[in-house]
């Protein structure tokens, strides 16, 4: 039989906890709202006390975090604007707490590596995972490791075209007003129209600039990472047709300058759903954990 692996996903909203052998053979499993941290880290702990057994704990975490295991504040959420979350230890708690190996990663890196192990990222070399939901993250695994570089990829916070004209709104990013991000996560729809995602019908004109915004930053994820694959998802893009409007204006952004049949005419293979749904983080950092 083989061995067990934790797997925890701190989300920003939601806290994911399961104890499984692999994506098939999940033996417990408990999401909880994030709190604050203490409380949340209990309840972490908590769930691996009630079901014993892991040989070792992932972690994918929202962030930004700090991945460099040689730093003294490796395993913590740095700089984020999640009150009460700034510069707590998440990893360094849970190891301590529970006296496993512990292996960190952002949360969409994790997703992404589930994706390429498990998901709609089999049989490609490398892997762009990108969530659009309260805000806009994407992990890139590459060998199938996940690439961190000089910090971890934040594409959410990179700049897009924004066209005053037809979209006056300034951005909710509290940080850089009408980055990615500030114009197209979940929480700048709501801002600029005063309802949610779910809210807004199907043929609402919010959709099409919705669909401009995401071809436009997905194009240069393309662009820079030249990855095989980009799987999207969140809560965004389960809005019917918003798919189908990305693949469409991608390949006319691009205008022909590359010929990878890819960004043409093979497109809905290469701009993807997720196969794991929302499981993907939490299943991401249990693959974590088996490669520790």
């Amino acid at each position: 039989m083989s061995a067990l692996f934790g797997g925890v996903e701190t989300g920003g909203t939601w806290c994911v906890c399961a104890l499984a052998r692999g994506p098939g053979e999940i033996e417990a499993e408990e999401e909880f709202p994030t709190g604050d941290p203490d409380a949340t880290l209990a309840r972490i702990v908590e769930f691996f006390r009630a079901h014993p057994g892991a040989q070792a704990i992932g972690v994918g975490s929202f962030g930004p975090v700090d991945l460099n295991r040689g730093s003294a504040t490796w395993g913590y959420v740095t700089s984020t604007p999640k009150p009460g979350w700034r510069h707590v230890s998440v990893a360094g708690v849970i190891r301590d707490e529970l006296n496993l190996p512990v292996a960190f990663d952002t949360d969409v890196n994790a997703a992404a590596l589930a994706e390429y192990r498990w998901g709609a990222g089999r049989g490609v070399g490398s892997v762009c995972y990108l969530t659009v939901g309260t805000g806009i993250g994407a992990g890139l695994i590459i060998d199938g490791r996940p690439w961190h570089g000089l910090v971890h990829p934040e594409p959410g916070h990179m700049r897009v075209p924004h066209d005053h004209e037809r979209d006056p709104f300034p951005g909710s990013c509290p940080i850089h007003g009408d980055c990615w991000e500030g114009l197209a996560a979940g929480g700048a729809i709501a801002a600029r129209w005063q309802a949610t995602p779910a809210e807004l019908a199907p043929d609402h004109p919010a959709w099409a600039l919705e669909a401009e915004y995401l071809a436009l930053g997905i194009l240069n994820l393309a662009l820079v990472t030249s990855a095989e694959r980009i799987v999207v998802g969140g809560g965004v893009l389960k809005a019917p047709g918003v798919l189908g409007m990305i693949r469409g204006r991608i390949p006319e952004l691009l205008a022909g300058y590359l010929e990878a049949p890819e960004l043409g005419p093979e497109i809905d293979r290469y701009v993807v759903p997720p196969e794991l749904g929302d499981r993907a983080g939490v299943l991401g950092a249990i693959a974590l954990a088996q490669d520790l």
